[in-house]
């Protein structure tokens, strides 16, 4: 590979708007490979700008990280994905998108009838959680739809 075809971190920090601490992370997650210049630093190929547009929109999408990295290992190490590879693996979405869109949808709409009634009551609205109830199913807004109540991945915590 030539070195000329290489991108410095700062140039795919800039291109793909992913901050260098990011990128680092994505890199020790498997999920993009940098090369080392003779001084140690990283360099990548220009297809990683590929692989983070990927990555950026698996997670706005609701990917969790173990989710874009199997995605990702779909794509072949040998050569460039072209447009059938990328379409190939983003066929996997589509029940995904249609349940957050399903439950986005249900969200509104509940919305829409408490905001809109003019009641300003918990008591009657349809999101209450009279006597505490749902404490009981368990930590977060047990009230919303499941692929709604998932953390964002870039606010999980490791540990």
């Amino acid at each position: 590979m030539d070195s000329r075809d290489l991108l410095p971190m700062g140039e795919i920090s800039h291109r793909s708007g992913f901050a260098a601490s990011a990128i680092r992370y994505y890199e020790a997650e498997g999920l993009i490979e940098a090369h080392r210049s003779g001084g140690g630093q990283r360099r990548f190929e220009r297809s990683v700008l590929r692989r983070l547009a990927f990555i950026r929109a698996a997670s706005n999408v609701g990917l969790s990280i173990e989710e874009i990295r199997d995605e990702l290992g779909r794509l072949p190490g040998n050569r460039t994905p072209t447009k059938a590879d990328w379409h190939r693996i983003s066929k996997h979405w589509g029940a995904r998108l249609d349940e957050q869109i399903a439950a986005l949808q249900r969200l509104k709409g509940g919305l829409d009838s408490c905001i809109g009634c003019g009641c300003l009551s918990l008591r009657s609205c349809a999101f209450s959680n009279a006597g505490d109830w749902a404490a009981q199913e368990g930590p977060g807004a047990q009230l919303l739809p499941d692929s709604l109540r998932k953390p964002h991945p870039a606010r999980r915590t490791s540990g």
